[in-house]
């Protein structure tokens, strides 16, 4: 049995989670050995010895890395102290030079940082990938058509080149929120110490340079205590996840039977264990489920900050938790999605039958009509009843003849009849940011200068 004093510790101890760290751990400890040595704060020759023990290290547990488990102690408190452990092993008493002019406050405060900055980078590649993939596919389809919905119900017909752009620019709103982020992020917290600074004569320019921040941060009790660029992060990633919850809900409505635009591939679905014919959308419903996670790490965030007095408070030891969930979730979504799209098979026949007698034509009419003469309220009641004729026949409003329709009303005549197939209903939407092919290909056209930016 534990002893209370040993429980404690291990409560306290957040290795498990900060481990992932240690080389930005690293690389900020080697920039402030540098700093403190040019600085004469310490000896040149010990600033020296202090680096190359840092990168002897730094080789040690990359190799250990590469071997697929890294052997840290689990008596240690955190990775702060298990580094400058394994320090004082290799350098013996010099190792003890290195916390000079800093704290574990903004040391933390900095790792986190660099190795957020390095996510950052990498997930807004990800989104540029997954807006690529969106693009191609978009070009292959200004004619396929099939319903556009409200209330998932049957609106007008659209292509699904719009609707595939649709989701091309969520994205791009996201790519961009992210980027936007990285100034904030980059945000120098090391030189500001526990809470005050410090009296040593640092450098904290050098530092910010060698680590590639953008700034230093103005101040010591903000730079160690607010969390607030993870809060930004989890609230990007939030409606990054829920982007992909929106279109892995319609991969997964549109592949069921009922629907059938699309046939997702075998790498990302699976069958039943007791129903052979089944096809599962996995990986699709996983995206969806999973959004629960960042969103609840953005309130876990959000809920940690809330009330808590300067500075530093030991409640900010959660924020990587937080963090590491919403980039744990973020990231292989993206990638999946990816995939799924790469993978998937289009069934624009079935797309195109769904439109059969589903009067998403029927705002046509009525437009037909108010060109003619006739006001808007007019028309759609001519319309209305007419759709009503077609019910009660079983017939679509693409099935009526030209007598059928003059029948209704006498504005109608040989030019109606052009405009009612689906394909010229939504050839027919010619506004810029509309779905005909020609105001598609002027937005694929911004959407490739957006990719080359």
């Amino acid at each position: 049995m534990k002893t209370n004093s040993q429980g404690s510790r291990t409560f306290s101890a957040s290795l498990d989670i900060d481990s992932r760290l240690w080389e930005h751990d690293l690389k900020a400890s080697i920039a402030h050995a540098r700093m403190l040595g040019r600085q004469k704060i310490i000896d040149t020759a010990q600033a020296e010895t202090i680096i190359a023990g840092l990168l002897q290290i730094g080789e040690e547990l990359a190799l250990e890395m590469s071997k697929g488990v890294i052997k840290f102690n689990p008596e240690a408190e955190d990775l702060h102290s298990e580094i400058e452990t394994r320090l004082f092993q290799k350098i013996g008493v010099a190792a003890r030079m290195l916390h000079t002019a800093r704290s574990r406050n903004d040391q933390v405060a900095t790792d986190t940082r660099l190795y957020l900055l390095d996510e950052v980078h990498l997930l807004c590649d990800n989104l540029l990938d997954l807006k690529k993939e969106l693009f191609q596919q978009a070009q292959l389809h200004l004619e396929t058509i099939l319903p556009g919905m409200t209330h998932l119900q049957h609106g007008q017909p659209v292509s699904l080149s719009h609707h595939l752009l649709a989701y091309f620019w969520m994205l791009d709103r996201d790519q961009q929120r992210l980027n936007d982020s990285i100034k904030r992020i980059s945000s120098l917290p090391l030189g500001s110490a526990a809470l005050a600074g410090t009296g040593f004569p640092i450098d904290r320019i050098q530092v910010q340079r060698e680590l590639g921040f953008l700034k230093v941060s103005e101040n010591s009790l903000d730079a160690v205590s607010d969390r607030d660029f993870v809060i930004e992060f989890l609230s990007h990633g939030s409606l990054i996840m829920t982007h992909l919850s929106r279109l892995a809900e319609e991969l997964i409505l549109w592949s069921t039977p009922e629907f059938g635009f699309v046939e997702l591939g075998d790498e990302v679905t699976t069958g039943s264990s007791i129903m052979p014919q089944k096809k599962n959308p996995d990986v699709a419903e996983l995206i969806r489920g999973r959004v629960g996670r960042v969103h609840g790490a953005l309130m876990g965030s959000l809920t940690m900050m809330k009330g808590l007095p300067l500075s530093y408070n030991r409640d900010l030891q959660e924020d990587k938790v937080h963090l590491f969930a919403g980039l744990d979730t973020v990231g292989p979504c993206l990638r999946l999605m990816i995939l799924m799209l790469q993978k998937c098979q289009w069934k624009p026949h079935r797309m195109r039958e769904s439109l059969r007698k589903d009067f998403s034509n029927a705002t046509d009419l009525a437009d037909d009509l108010v060109e003619k003469g006739l006001s808007f309220r007019e028309a759609h009641e001519v319309v209305g009843r007419l759709v009503q004729t077609c019910l009660s026949a079983g017939k679509g409003l693409e099935d009526l003849t030209l007598a059928e329709l003059k029948a209704t009303h006498i504005l109608f005549n040989e030019t109606t009849l052009a405009k009612i197939p689906h394909l010229q209903v939504m050839k027919a939407r010619s506004s810029q940011g509309g779905t005909s092919p020609e105001a598609v290909r002027a937005q694929l056209q911004l959407a490739e200068m957006t990719l080359t930016l």
